[in-house]
């Protein structure tokens, strides 16, 4: 079964940074596109930023673009959300996905067919 492990998530106030990781012990996540998702309490599932597989394309929701960048690190095969200028409102479990496309990637939910547990992010004073 393809697991993915989120972690790195915490207890953070409000104008800090924090880096969350995402990683599988059975595959190679340069083959697959990864996206980080969030989810409110009380609320949807949310798209934040994806990255397609090698020299595949980079997106990100517009509450993000600027504070928010996703990274890879091939040789740890581990995907990060490096956070910075952290708002209460980016309260909520952190969940990274793996879907089956090459360089491809999509910051909406739909055809993501493998998620990690979450890890939950506060930010607060």
């Amino acid at each position: 079964q393809f697991q993915l492990v989120e972690s790195g998530g915490g207890l953070v106030q409000p104008g800090g940074s924090l880096r969350l990781s995402c990683t599988s012990s059975q595959f190679t996540l340069d083959t697959y596109a990864i996206g980080w998702f969030r989810q409110a309490p009380g609320k949807e599932r949310e798209g934040l930023a994806c990255s397609g597989g090698i020299g595949g394309i980079k997106q990100y929701d517009d509450s993000v673009t600027g504070r928010f960048t996703i990274s890879r690190d091939h040789t740890k095969n581990t995907v990060y959300l490096e956070m910075n200028s952290l708002r209460a409102e980016d309260t909520g479990v952190y969940y990274c996905a793996a879907g089956s496309w090459a360089q491809y990637c999509t910051i909406v939910p739909v055809g993501y067919n493998h998620w990690g547990q979450g890890t939950q992010v506060t930010v607060s004073s």
